[in-house]
């Protein structure tokens, strides 16, 4: 594989703290499985044999005592700690490494489940010599019932602005909707080479990317750019169109300007040529096979720096940063692997009702007369006589006592469910205890010192 494959799996979860106090995101289960298994999965399938995966010393922990991670993954791990309390950003941690990167690099976050087929985004970066690919999603409206959150109007999520050429491959434009507030407006310097461009909303950015060597040896020398989603690819879809010295001079208009000036105050320029570029130059103008007005034209007279999407329209590709999408990626993520519904070790009654679509792991005790549907449960979990669980998600080390039912819930890991407790839509923090006959509805019960951002 020609490209070196990195997994940012480093990050806190700042909007679903209460899952992440105790369990570190890229850990947290899915489908009884650590969720940057899912990515390590995606890129064991393209044919990696190895992939450096920046994170924290606690995760690096927690990977070498999980069995899922020892026995299931086989490909070399080069880890990298990075510093668990230190605002460090992706493209901070793209410039921590940059003495391991020989070739052009794919990364990927630690929270993207999906089904992608790889190849289409590293051919687009192969087949135009490309700077940037990436891949972009529609956004997904989630249906469940978010626990907490009943009847509390939701925030509604900023909106990106996409601009594609005809093919809808070519990444002509970005913005957020936060940076629109005077209307979107779109440079002269851009018209000019694509007349007509389409304007698409209703996308996620994945966090899936291909980048050439140059753009992490750029970001090694220019230190002011830390995010590579916030900063980093809006400056290189913008760089596509700027004045470059070999350009003939056109008047450009005020705001081509002014982002020229704001670019310009980054300390290196982005150069995306190697020591041999005047013989390839040479080659491209004298090989007679070359296609230059075909498919090919971009690669010969659409700049040096060019940037593409590759937008999946139909199957499941999910970024699980919200505790909305943790509860869809543990109805999806099972049926994606076909998992086997009771793990072997489990040991079940006879007498329990167990639906087709819920999950049990391994070491799990369940008694008799108790009911779970449509729900997962997590490893080493018991659950005593005559429960009731429906639409839940149940962590790692949970006891639930006699005759308790829960629905649409989340209990996080080492938690405890007293006798006859009664609990709707809630979400039970890591190592809480919840009374006997307790009945909660819609609440999120965690410790003092936990903060939940839903």
């Amino acid at each position: 594989m020609e490209l070196q494959a990195v997994l940012m799996a480093a990050g806190g979860g700042s909007r679903m703290t209460d899952l992440t106090y105790n369990t570190p995101k890229a850990m947290l289960p899915v489908g009884n499985k650590p969720l940057m298994w899912y990515p390590l999965n995606l890129l064991e399938r393209m044919g990696f044999e190895e992939v450096i995966v920046i994170t924290t010393k606690e995760v690096q922990k927690m990977m070498s005592t999980d069995p899922k991670m020892k026995l299931d993954v086989k490909m070399k791990l080069d880890v990298v700690c990075i510093q668990e309390d230190g605002d460090m950003g992706t493209a901070d941690a793209l410039r921590h490494i940059q003495q391991k990167i020989k070739t052009d690099i794919l990364v990927v976050s630690c929270d993207l489940i999906t089904d992608v087929a790889l190849h289409e985004v590293v051919d687009l970066f192969r087949a135009h010599n490309a700077t940037l690919a990436m891949l972009m999603s529609k956004a997904h409206e989630f249906t469940e019932t978010v626990p907490g959150q009943k009847g509390k109007k939701k925030t509604a999520e900023q909106r990106d602005f996409v601009g594609v050429d005809q093919t809808g491959k070519r990444l002509l434009f970005m913005a957020n909707e936060a940076d629109l507030e005077d209307g979107l407006s779109i440079r002269k310097s851009i018209m000019r080479k694509h007349p007509r461009m389409h304007i698409k909303t209703g996308l996620v950015d994945a966090h899936l990317y291909c980048l050439k060597k140059a753009v992490v040896d750029f970001l090694a020398d220019n230190k002011s750019i830390s995010s590579i989603r916030g900063e980093l690819v809006p400056y290189l879809v913008r760089k596509q169109f700027s004045k470059t010295t070999n350009c003939p001079k056109i008047k450009d208009d005020a705001e081509d300007q002014n982002q020229e000036k704001n670019d310009g105050s980054t300390n290196h320029e982005l150069l995306i040529s190697s020591r041999d570029e005047p013989l390839l130059q040479l080659a491209q103008e004298r090989s007679c096979w070359n296609d230059h007005r075909g498919d090919m034209s971009e690669a010969y007279h659409g700049g040096k720096l060019r940037c593409y999407v590759h937008i999946m329209d139909e199957g499941p590709c999910y970024r699980v940063n919200t505790l909305a999408a943790y509860i869809e990626a543990n109805r999806l993520a099972p049926k994606l692997f076909e998992e086997v519904p009771v793990h072997p070790s489990a040991v079940i009654s006879e007498r329990c009702q167990m639906g087709s679509d819920s999950y049990i792991g391994a070491m799990c005790q369940v008694a008799e007369k108790t009911s779970i549907k449509r729900s997962t449960i997590g490893n080493s979990t018991t659950i005593r006589e005559k429960v009731k669980i429906a639409n839940s998600i149940i962590m790692h080390g949970v006891t639930i006592e006699e005759g308790c039912n829960i629905q649409g819930s989340v209990i996080c890991s080492n938690a405890v469910i007293g006798r006859g407790a009664d609990l709707k839509y809630c979400l039970v923090g890591n190592g809480q205890q919840i009374e006997p006959e307790a009945e909660r509805t819609n609440e999120v019960i965690v410790g003092t010192d936990q903060l939940m951002e839903i």
